[in-house]
């Protein structure tokens, strides 16, 4: 398989073989060099050419929303429809043309959310493409010292006033965020973010793949996030609980 197909186009042919269950779709992975980050399947195009044959039974639906190249790696916000709707980040590393590691956040669909947004609308232009070196540090920093660090008065310096907000239970704007990630239960923080493991970008759009707890429950965090005039302007995201170490079915980790 070429250098000349985009890694773009090959996380989408990739992908469309939940669809089809189409064998030919898994031989876009490297099975020999795969690394399989999802703890519910097991690792190479064996364990994805299973997978497919198994959910293209159940007459899915992958549709595109968003989809991102950063250097040997794309990035992809989709929709599943697996009997029910689920809502989710892929991300590829690539060498040669041929998949080499994955890793995924999946959540059912929900929403909309208190300002009427959903989970997957709003924008999806890729622009200021320029600007991907500076909105990725932009990204981790604010990821690292607001919601790692909880240094939650810097919020003013890293997300717009009228923040546009596509997480499920959030309205729109920053006292809302604010009010989110100070929220408790009887666990402690609703919502605690732990470690920050990798910041993809391309131009405007940045996603960050974090470690933490919902409601006292390990979790992984996939925040996207728009960039626009050196603000946070749009966020998406899918929170997915992590299986605990005895249900994987392989030892790469979910990071």
């Amino acid at each position: 398989m070429g250098e000349d197909v985009s890694k773009r186009e090959l996380i989408q042919k990739l992908l469309k073989g939940i669809e089809t269950g189409d064998a030919k779709a898994a031989a876009v992975v490297n099975e020999a060099k795969y690394i399989q980050h999802n703890p519910q399947t097991h690792e190479g195009s064996e364990g994805l050419t299973a997978l497919f044959a198994r959910l293209s039974k159940t007459d899915p639906r992958v549709t595109f929303v968003r989809v991102f190249e950063d250097g040997d790696f794309a990035f992809a916000h989709n929709e599943y429809d697996f009997s029910s709707l689920r809502v989710a980040f892929e991300v590829f590393r690539f060498e040669d043309g041929q998949a080499v590691e994955h890793w995924d956040n999946i959540q059912s669909k929900r929403g909309p959310n208190p300002s009427g947004r959903g989970m997957l609308d709003g924008a999806t232009e890729i622009t200021d493409l320029d600007r991907t070196e500076a909105n990725r540090a932009f990204a981790r920093a604010f990821v690292e010292e607001v919601l790692v660090q909880r240094q939650l008065d810097r919020l003013d310096n890293y997300v717009d006033t009228e923040l546009i907000q596509h997480s499920p239970e959030i309205a729109d704007g920053i006292a809302a965020l604010r009010a989110a990630l100070e929220a408790t239960t009887d666990e402690g923080l609703a919502i605690q973010y732990d470690k920050l493991h990798k910041v993809l970008a391309e131009g405007n759009f940045v996603l960050a793949m974090s470690e933490g707890t919902r409601g006292g429950i390990h979790s992984s965090f996939y925040d996207l996030f728009r960039i626009a005039d050196g603000r946070i302007v749009e966020h998406w995201d899918t929170i997915e609980a992590i299986a605990p170490r005895s249900e994987w079915k392989n030892k790469n980790g979910k990071f």
